[in-house]
C-alpha cells in the first residue's frame, strides 16, 4: 500500500494486475461503452431512482399509512441500513469474482424488494420491502467503479467515475417532476411494479452482455482477503480524507433523497408541483457536478493540482451553501438549491482517489470500506434528520422551520469537525 503523497494522495501504487487491457486485445472505445459503461451505468440509475423516490412519494405514504416524521424517515432511510451492511462482504466478492454477475444477482433482490414494496399493506412489509431494495442495488456503484479499474487507465478514472455518477443523477431527476406526472397515470404501487420488472430486466442485460474481464478477480483464500480489508481500515491514508467526505455524501443523501422536499414545503412555502419541480433542478446540478468536477480534477491534475484538492474546494462550498439552508436563508431559492445538488457531488471524487493509493486488487474493498461508512452515516442522518424535525410539528400538517434549523444545523456541524480534521491530519502528516 502506498502512503500517499505529500500534497494529500494523489500518487497511486503501481497496479499489480491488468488493467485497460489486460492480458487480452484491447478493447474498442466503443466495446467498452456499450458493453461495458452503459450496463452499469443504467444499474446504478435505477440505484438512484429507488433512493430518492421517496422525497416525491412522501405524501402518498404519509396519506396512505399514516406516518409521522420519524416513522417516515425510517421507512425511507432502511435502504441505507441494509446497503451499507453488505458493503464489506460485497467488497471481497467483487475482488473474487466477476463484478457483473455479483451486481446482477443482487439486482434479483432489488426485484423483489419492489413487487412486495408494490403490494404490501403494512408498514413491516414496506420496511422489509424496502430493505431488499437497498440490499439488492447494493453493488450498482461498487461493482461499476472496481470494473472501470480494470478496464479503464487510473488517469481516466475521475472522469468515467463522474459520467457513470451523472446516470444516477439522471436517476435522481426521473424521481422528481417526472415520477409526480406517473402519479397521475398509476398509484405509487404501480411505479413500484413496473420498477421492478425494469431491474429484472437489468439484471439479464448485465449477466449477458457485459464481458469478463481477464483476470477477473484476484487469488488468496478468504482470510487473506479480510486481511487486505482490515489493512485499509488502519491505514492513515484512508482516514485523513474519509471523515469529511463521508458526511458530505451521507448528508447530501440524506436531505436530497428525502427532507429537501419537507424543507421546500415547510420553509420555502412551495405547493407540491412547485416542491417537485424544485427536486428536479437540485438533480439537474447533482447530474452537472457529476460530469463537471470529476472532469474537472483531470484537466487541473495536468497543471499539478491534486483530485484532492478539487475535493475539498467543492465540499467546502458545500457546506457554505449547507449554511444558507440550514438558517433558512436558502428557503426556496432556486439558485442555492441548484449549487447544493453540483457542489453535493464533490466528495464522490474520493473513491477515485483513494483507488489511486492502494494496490488495484484492493479496488473493490477500498470503495466498500468508504461506501459503508458513507450509507450508514445517510442511514444515521436520514432517520435523525426526522427524528429532530418531528419535535416540531404543526397543527394543520409539517413542521416548524425551527426543527429544521436545529436539525440541518446539527449536521453542518458535524461536517465542518470532520473537515478540520482534515486539515489536521494533513497537517500532521507533513
Amino acid at each position: 500500500m502506498t502512503n500517499g503523497s505529500p500534497d494529500g494522495m494523489t500518487t497511486s501504487t503501481p497496479p499489480d494486475d491488468a488493467a485497460s487491457g489486460g492480458t487480452g486485445p484491447t478493447p474498442s472505445p466503443w466495446m467498452l461503452g456499450l458493453r461495458v459503461f452503459l450496463p452499469f451505468a443504467a444499474g446504478y440509475f435505477l440505484s438512484y431512482l429507488y433512493r430518492t423516490i421517496n422525497a416525491v412519494l412522501a405524501p402518498e405514504l404519509v396519506a396512505d399509512l399514516h406516518l409521522d416524521a420519524a416513522a417516515l424517515g425510517l421507512l425511507t432511510s432502511v435502504y441505507f441500513l441494509t446497503f451499507a451492511a453488505f458493503q464489506l462482504p460485497l467488497g471481497v466478492l467483487l475482488d473474487r469474482f466477476a463484478p457483473q454477475r455479483v451486481e446482477a444477482l443482487l439486482l434479483l433482490l432489488a426485484a423483489a424488494g419492489a413487487a412486495l414494496f408494490a403490494v404490501s399493506e403494512g408498514v413491516e412489509e414496506l420496511v422489509l420491502g424496502r430493505a431488499l431494495i437497498g440490499l439488492g442495488v447494493s453493488a450498482c456503484l461498487m461493482a461499476s467503479l472496481k470494473t472501470f479499474v480494470m478496464w479503464f487507465p487510473p488517469q481516466r478514472l475521475p472522469a468515467v467515475n463522474g459520467w457513470v455518477m451523472a446516470f444516477g443523477g439522471l436517476g435522481a431527476l426521473m424521481a422528481t417532476a417526472p415520477v409526480e406526472l406517473a402519479l397521475g397515470l398509476t398509484s405509487w404501487r404501480g411505479v413500484f411494479g413496473g420498477l421492478a420488472v425494469l431491474t429484472l430486466m437489468l439484471a439479464g442485460v448485465l449477466w449477458l452482455v457485459v464481458p469478463d474481464h481477464p483476470p477477473a478477480g484476484h487469488g488468496g483464500t478468504w482470510r487473506e482477503q479480510l486481511r487486505g480489508l482490515v489493512g485499509i481500515y488502519t491505514h492513515r491514508v484512508f482516514w485523513r480524507l474519509a471523515p469529511v467526505s463521508l458526511l458530505v455524501m451521507s448528508a447530501y443523501m440524506a436531505i436530497q433523497g428525502l427532507w429537501a422536499g419537507p424543507y421546500l414545503r415547510d420553509v420555502g412555502g412551495l405547493e407540491r408541483l412547485a416542491v417537485a419541480d424544485h427536486l428536479f433542478w437540485i438533480a439537474a446540478g447533482m447530474v452537472a457536478g457529476f460530469l463537471s468536477i470529476g472532469t474537472l480534477a483531470y484537466r487541473l491534475s495536468h497543471l499539478g493540482i491534486s483530485a484532492v484538492a478539487v475535493a475539498v474546494g467543492g465540499m467546502t462550498l458545500f457546506l457554505v451553501l449547507q449554511l444558507a439552508i440550514a438558517t433558512g436563508f436558502a428557503g426556496a431559492n432556486l439558485a442555492i438549491w441548484i449549487g447544493f445538488g453540483f457542489f453535493g457531488t464533490a466528495g464522490n471524487l474520493t473513491y477515485a482517489i483513494l483507488s489511486q493509493s492502494f494496490p488495484r486488487h484492493l479496488a473493490g474493498r477500498v470503495n466498500t470500506a468508504l461506501n459503508l461508512l458513507v450509507f450508514v452515516g445517510a442511514f444515521a442522518l436520514q432517520w435523525g434528520l426526522g427524528a429532530v424535525i418531528g419535535l416540531w410539528p404543526l397543527p394543520e400538517g409539517g413542521y416548524e422551520p425551527l426543527g429544521y434549523r436545529v436539525a440541518f444545523g446539527a449536521v453542518l456541524g458535524l461536517q465542518v469537525l470532520a473537515l478540520g480534521w482534515f486539515w489536521f491530519a494533513r497537517r500532521a502528516d507533513h
